[in-house]
C-alpha cells in the first residue's frame, strides 16, 4: 500500500501531529510513504520519501503526484481538498477539542474508524550529548512579531542561569539572536541561530536540560523529546497548543484581549508582552528546576 501523507505546514503543527502520523503509518500497513508539504514540515520525517510542495508547481502537483492507495491531508486548506478529491483521500475537519496533538490523534481514529490510544509527538533524531548543564533560548517565533517576548529580558533570564546557553532561531531571525548577545554578561554561551539544519535542530533541543522559549516549532520539539520547557505566551490559545509533556510551565499575563491570535498585535500595545518580566519566568523555572538558577537578581 502506498500511502501519501501531507502533514500541517508549520514546524511545530507538524511536530505536534508527528504521533498521529506513525499511529496511521502503522495502522495502514503501508509498504511505501511518501510525505508531502512543505520545506520545513517534510524535514521531519526523513524516514521516507518526500515532496517538497513549492508555491510555484501547485498546478503540477495537483495533476501529477504519485500514484497512491490513499491521500491523507492534515490540512484543512481548499489545496489540500483538491488533492484528496483528486486522488481519493481525507482532509483534516474542523478543530475539535483539547490538544492539538489529541484532535490529530482523534482524526486518524475516524480515518481509520478505530479507538486507538494517543500517540504522543515523537521525532527521530537522536538528542544531543552536552557535556555540561545546558539550557536552551528561543527568541523567535514563525508566525508573527506578536507572540515574540524581548531579547534584552531573554539575556536577563539567560544571565541569571548556572548552565552554558545557547541561543536559537532560524533564519532571519539573526537579529534577535544578536540583541540578546549584545546584552549578556556572561560567556559560556553559543548562538546557532540560523545555522541548523532542522534535523540538527531537533538533536540539539532534544538533549538541553531546559528550554525558554516564545510559543514557536522550537517549543514543541523540545517537548516532544520531554526537554523541560519554560513557554512565555501572548496572543495564543494555549489551551490547545502548550508543551505536550509533563515537565512545562506557561508564563503568560492572561490579559482581556488575549488569546487574540494574531501576528501583530491589534491595538498596537504588546501588553500581553510587555507584562512579562524576566524575573516571572526564573520563578517558572524555578518551579520546574531551582538547581538552574543563581541567586534572582540581575
Amino acid at each position: 500500500m502506498h500511502l501519501i501523507i501531507e502533514p500541517p505546514t508549520w514546524l511545530g503543527d507538524a511536530t505536534m501531529a508527528s504521533g498521529a502520523i506513525v499511529k496511521l503509518i502503522e495502522n495502514t500497513n503501508a509498504s511505501k510513504v511518501t510525505i508531502f508539504g512543505s520545506a520545513v514540515s517534510t524535514k521531519l520525517f526523513p524516514d521516507y520519501d518526500s515532496i517538497i510542495d513549492k508555491k510555484e508547481d501547485r498546478l503540477k502537483n495537483l495533476f501529477n503526484l504519485p500514484k497512491a492507495d490513499m491521500f491523507v491531508s492534515f490540512r484543512r486548506s481548499f489545496y489540500s481538498k483538491l488533492l484528496a478529491f483528486k486522488y481519493g483521500g481525507y482532509t483534516l475537519k474542523k478543530s475539535g477539542v483539547g490538544h492539538l496533538s489529541e484532535q490529530y490523534n482523534d482524526y486518524v481514529n475516524s480515518i481509520l474508524s478505530k479507538e486507538l490510544p494517543n500517540y504522543n509527538p515523537k521525532l527521530n533524531f537522536a538528542p544531543k550529548k552536552y557535556n555540561k548543564i545546558t539550557v536552551g533560548i528561543n527568541p523567535g517565533a514563525a508566525f508573527g512579531a506578536a507572540k515574540r517576548w524581548y531579547p534584552e529580558e531573554f539575556a536577563k533570564v539567560a544571565n541569571n542561569l548556572n548552565a552554558d546557553i545557547i541561543i536559537f532561531g532560524g533564519p532571519g531571525e539573526e537579529e534577535m539572536a544578536k540583541a540578546i548577545e549584545d546584552n549578556l554578561k556572561i560567556d559560556n554561551y553559543i548562538n546557532l541561530c540560523g545555522k541548523l539544519t532542522i534535523p540538527q535542530l531537533c538533536s540539539h533541543l532534544g538533549g538541553l536540560d531546559m528550554l525558554i522559549t516564545n510559543d514557536s516549532g522550537p517549543m514543541h520539539i523540545a517537548a516532544s523529546y520531554g526537554v523541560g520547557v519554560v513557554a512565555i505566551i501572548g496572543p495564543t490559545k494555549y489551551s490547545e497548543t502548550y508543551p505536550y509533556n509533563t515537565k512545562y510551565k506557561i508564563v503568560t499575563k492572561n490579559l482581556k484581549c488575549a488569546p487574540c491570535q494574531k501576528r501583530v498585535c491589534p491595538i498596537k500595545t504588546h501588553e500581553c508582552m510587555k507584562e512579562i518580566k524576566y524575573t516571572d519566568v526564573l520563578l517558572a523555572i524555578k518551579e520546574l528546576n531551582k538547581k538552574l538558577l543563581k541567586d534572582i537578581g540581575e
